[in-house]
């Protein structure tokens, strides 16, 4: 039977219809759908997360989980967007402190004040996360949420990637992107869980990974209620109140989410009490780690690093069966702009 007659019979059109939908292009008898992960090399990783997707979507396999369980979250740093040479947040912290100089003529002769406006990069090299958090709280004392909020704004719009020259937003992993969107198509609320200030992060989250800000889990300063001259503000105060990284991660999860994760995505030590709290959930849960081995087009490292250490994580994923997303081998392309091959920069 000719080709024709056979699709007019197969869809009940007659056969001059049928003609005409054929010529044109409009009845295909085997469809072709879209990549939703394009920016993924075909392979075991993307595989592992399709088939996981597939599983816990669907009503019919044992491993189904209705929307209101499908919770997915992810670090910030080193799994979102680049991590290297420092911190994003640090390098925000920085450059306040020499917006600020002119109010604070003592910071000429105090730690780390003086080291940040000299250029000192051995001392700084030194700061732990907790220096620079201390760093913030001190800067940002006495400020609401939503002047802070503008002020983080109005510095992603200036400041500049000392490697790639672009805008710290643009450095957003393509693939991670990607894979935020048809989570969300699939019926999955995604978080973002980060060792990162909360009110930082809420700042750019909506509009570069599509996260609105109560969906952003992260560290936070105290803060009081106060009246001011009858209308009521929220003032941040010079101390910590919570520090959302290592331990923290699933506490944060479970007081602000409150529904454990079946799909967990991270970068460093600082992410595997996040990884175990999700693997030790029922049915199939996921946990996935971003290494970092592609220096040509990111940078290049594990143990080697102050920032983003991934050590005690290598070995625990091969005990408790999580996956490495491989930059190098598993991701088509890393940013969405067009990269040339270069150097690593120095990722002290």
């Amino acid at each position: 039977m000719p080709v024709i007659h056979r699709l007019a019979r197969s869809v009940r059109l007659p056969a001059v219809v049928a003609l005409c939908l054929f010529l044109s292009g409009s009845l295909s008898v085997a469809p072709v759908l879209e990549d939703p992960l394009p920016s993924w090399h075909e392979g075991t990783t993307k595989h592992s997360i399709t088939a996981f997707v597939d599983r816990v979507t669907d009503p019919q396999d044992p491993a189904f989980v209705p929307e209101d369980g499908r919770i997915a979250t992810f670090d910030n740093d080193g799994t979102l967007w680049v991590s290297h040479p420092i911190y994003t947040q640090f390098q925000f912290a920085f450059d306040r402190v020499k917006a600020l100089a002119a109010r604070h003529p003592e910071w000429k002769n105090e730690q780390p004040y003086k080291a940040i406006l000299e250029g000192d990069r051995e001392f700084l090299a030194q700061l732990t996360p907790h220096d620079v958090v201390d760093l913030v709280m001190k800067t940002h004392a006495g400020t609401t949420p939503q002047e802070f909020e503008r002020i983080v704004r109005q510095w992603l719009k200036t400041a500049r990637h000392p490697r790639y020259k672009v805008p710290y937003t643009e450095l957003a992993y393509q693939p991670m992107k990607e894979l935020l969107v048809w989570l969300r198509a699939k019926g999955f609320k995604t978080f973002i869980v980060t060792g990162g200030g909360i009110e930082f992060v809420r700042a750019f989250a909506t509009e570069t990974y599509g996260i609105p800000p109560w969906q952003v889990v992260g560290s936070s300063v105290k803060s009081k209620f106060e009246l001011d001259n009858g209308k009521g503000r929220i003032l941040r105060l010079p101390e910590v109140d919570f520090n959302d990284d290592g331990a923290g991660k699933p506490v944060g999860i479970s007081s602000h989410i409150g529904v454990r994760p079946i799909a967990a995505f991270g970068n460093s030590d600082g992410d595997i009490e996040m990884l175990q709290f999700t693997d030790s959930g029922p049915g199939v849960p996921l946990s996935m780690l971003v290494h970092h081995d592609d220096p040509e087009r990111e940078y290049g490292y594990t143990c080697n690093t102050k920032v983003g250490a991934l050590c005690k994580g290598l070995e625990l994923a091969k005990q408790r069966g999580w996956v490495l997303i491989s930059m190098k081998n598993d991701w088509r392309r890393v940013f969405s702009f067009k990269q040339e091959p270069t150097q690593q920069a120095d990722s002290r």
